[in-house]
């Protein structure tokens, strides 16, 4: 299985369960869910070590208790997490409103700053995926991406922002204009080396869109437990195939599946018989 780095936060996230949609302006009443492993970086990694890939964080959490019980609880997931920092002002922390439908509010209250590798090209890796926005990553990136594969989630889509071969992005992330032409969006934001942009498209699924080419897949209709993380599961599945030098295609499809099963589960922590799920859906 893969080695693959990933740049971005790790987190708590407390959970409050709302009786109703939420209400903007008005009483909302909820209940307390208690806390649970959160963060786009975190997310992706809880996936990949339920594949048996070797998932690498790049992160910072605070020097309290708070940041050394998340490092702890993540290694037992199969995190590498010796490239965390552990010196940050406060450990990251959201608060998520979640609707019985499965749609989720998230509410950032606390943010740790990820300091950056001076070299992340001199890391072993089979990929590395992007998940942060921070501007110095992006001479970091350039080194990256002539050694190995990249993959960087946008927004922000600044002009030669993120060297990378393959961008990601929801759909409800990106604005008209990208959305009329999303490779050309891509290329701007990604230069020359750019592969594929890839779109999401929620319960429709996701196009990856190339230079003159376009790959659809679609979702399967399913009940919505949890919707929190599904995006970072779906990167997981996509940068799980392609470190195993799937093209794609095939790893559009397993995105999608991952994203998938992801919904039909509360939390951000994949159940033990993820891969099963996995396996069940690839034989439906």
């Amino acid at each position: 299985m893969a080695t693959i780095i990933i740049i971005g936060s790790i987190a708590w996230d407390e959970v409050v369960h709302l009786e109703t949609p939420l209400r903007a302006g008005s009483h909302n009443n909820g209940r307390w869910a208690g806390k649970r492993i959160g963060g786009g970086a975190a997310n992706t990694a809880l996936a990949l070590a339920r594949a048996q890939d070797t998932p690498v964080v790049i992160s910072a959490v605070g020097a309290d208790a708070a940041g050394g019980e998340l490092v702890k609880a993540l290694e037992r997931l199969g995190v590498d997490v010796h490239l965390v920092d552990r010196r940050a002002h406060a450990t990251t922390r959201s608060l998520i409103l979640l609707e019985t439908s499965g749609e989720r509010t998230v509410v950032n209250v606390a943010r740790a700053t990820v300091p950056l590798p001076c070299d992340l090209a001199a890391l072993s890796g089979e990929c590395c995926y992007v998940r942060s926005a921070d501007a110095a990553l992006t001479p970091l990136l350039a080194r990256r991406a002539e050694i190995g594969t990249v993959v960087a989630h946008v927004p922000p889509l600044k002009r030669l922002f993120r060297p990378a071969q393959v961008l990601v992005g929801s759909a409800s992330d990106l604005d008209e204009e990208a959305l009329a032409d999303p490779f050309a969006a891509g290329r701007s934001v990604a230069g020359d080396r750019l592969q594929w942009m890839v779109v999401t498209y929620g319960p429709d699924g996701a196009t990856a869109y190339g230079d003159g080419k376009r790959i659809v897949a679609r979702a399967p209709r399913v009940r919505v437990v949890d919707s929190t993380g599904a995006g970072d599961v779906f990167a997981a599945g996509l940068v799980h195939a392609l470190a195993d030098g799937q093209g794609m295609e095939a790893a559009l499809n397993i995105a999608v599946k991952w994203g998938t099963i992801s919904v039909g589960y509360e939390g951000t922590i994949p159940p033990e018989d993820f891969w099963s799920l996995v396996s069940a859906a690839d034989r439906q």
